[in-house]
């Protein structure tokens, strides 16, 4: 909730559209590139862990977390936006 609000601060009131959009959730997710099996690891309410197959290689393990959260979180991939995090481990994405 604290992430939700600092985020929100910098964009505007809560009702504010992103990329054409209302954000429903902020969420943090710790990605795990190269590992042997794929899992979704909930840590908290908008905390996840993700472990993937793919290699941080020119964006493969950033499409393979939007499939993930995509299944998981039962929507469309469009729906979800990165806010932060492109070429690091930690990222944050509004749902």
């Amino acid at each position: 909730m604290n992430l939700q609000r600092t985020v929100l601060c910098r964009l505007g009131s809560p009702k504010r559209r992103f990329f054409g959009r209302i954000i429903l959730m902020l969420i943090k997710v710790k990605v795990f590139p190269g590992a042997k099996k794929e899992e979704v690891i909930k840590k908290s309410e908008n905390s996840f862990e993700i472990k993937i197959k793919e290699k941080p290689i020119k964006g493969q393990a950033n499409k393979r977390v939007f499939e993930i959260l995509s299944s998981y979180f039962k929507i469309p991939k469009s729906k979800i936006r990165l806010i932060k995090g492109f070429k690091q481990r930690n990222k944050i994405f509004a749902i």
